[in-house]
C-alpha cells in the first residue's frame, strides 16, 4: 500500500518488469498513500522471481496497487487487492480495466474484516504493507494463521517501520530475507520445511 505520509502521494508508479514493464499507473491523491519505492520493489520481485508465476496473490492493503500490479505483470495467475477506501478501490478497478487485467480482482473492504471469512482457495503470495503506526502487522499475521489462507508453499512479504522488531509469524513460517531502506524495514517470510540439515527449524509463534 504505502505508509502514513504528511505529504501528497506521488503522481504515478512505474511497473518494473513483466508484460507491462515501464507502464505507469496513476496514484490517487488519498491521505496516507505512499507506494513501495522502485528500489524496494525491484529487490522484492527478485526475491519472488520463482514464486510469482502462476501464483494466487493477496495484496491486503493495496493503496496505489504498486505491488499487486507488479505481480500481475509478472504472470501471477490471480491477484486479489483489498482496499478500504472506496475511491481508491474504484481507481484500482479502473487501472485494471485499462490494462485488460482480468486476473486482478479489487475488493473494497477492511483487510482485517476480509480475513474473518474462510477463503475458497489458499493464497501463495501475501503482500502486507499497511499504514505505519497502527499496529496492523501483528493483527494481520494472526488472522492469516487461521486455516485456509496460506498454501503449503506460501510466502509473506511485510513492510514496517525500521525501528519495529520483526513480528511473530504464523506457525511453521520463518524470516528468510530482510533489508532496510530509509525508514522502512522489509522482510520476506517462507514456510519452513520440517527438517533442515537433520535439525527441525523452529516455527514462528503467534
Amino acid at each position: 500500500m504505502g505508509k502514513q505520509s504528511n505529504g501528497a502521494a506521488p503522481g504515478e508508479v512505474r511497473i518494473i518488469g513483466g508484460q507491462w514493464r515501464s507502464r505507469r499507473i496513476p496514484v490517487p491523491a488519498a491521505l496516507g498513500l505512499r507506494p513501495t519505492a522502485d528500489r524496494m520493489r525491484e529487490t522484492l520481485f527478485n526475491w519472488l522471481q520463482f514464486e510469482i508465476p502462476r501464483a494466487r496473490c493477496l495484496d491486503l492493503f493495496a493503496g496505489s496497487g504498486a505491488l499487486g500490479f507488479e505481480a500481475a505483470s509478472r504472470e501471477a495467475a490471480q491477484v486479489v487487492m483489498i482496499e478500504r477506501n472506496p475511491q481508491v478501490a474504484q481507481h484500482l478497478r479502473t487501472q485494471a480495466q485499462r490494462l485488460a487485467a482480468h486476473h486482478i480482482e479489487v475488493i473494497q473492504t477492511d483487510a482485517l474484516h476480509y480475513l474473518q471469512q474462510s477463503p475458497d482457495t489458499p493464497f501463495d503470495v501475501i503482500f502486507l504493507d499497511p499504514p505505519f503506526q497502527q499496529n496492523l502487522v501483528p493483527q494481520t499475521l494472526l488472522a492469516l494463521s487461521h486455516p485456509g489462507w496460506l498454501s503449503p508453499k506460501a510466502v509473506i512479504y511485510v513492510e514496517q517501520e525500521k525501528q519495529t522488531p520483526a513480528p511473530p509469524l504464523p506457525p511453521e513460517f520463518y524470516w528468510d530475507k530482510e533489508k532496510i531502506a530509509g525508514q522502512c524495514a522489509y522482510r520476506l517470510a517462507k514456510n519452513s520445511p520440517p527438517f533442515q540439515g537433520g535439525v527441525a527449524r523452529s516455527a514462528g509463534v503467534v
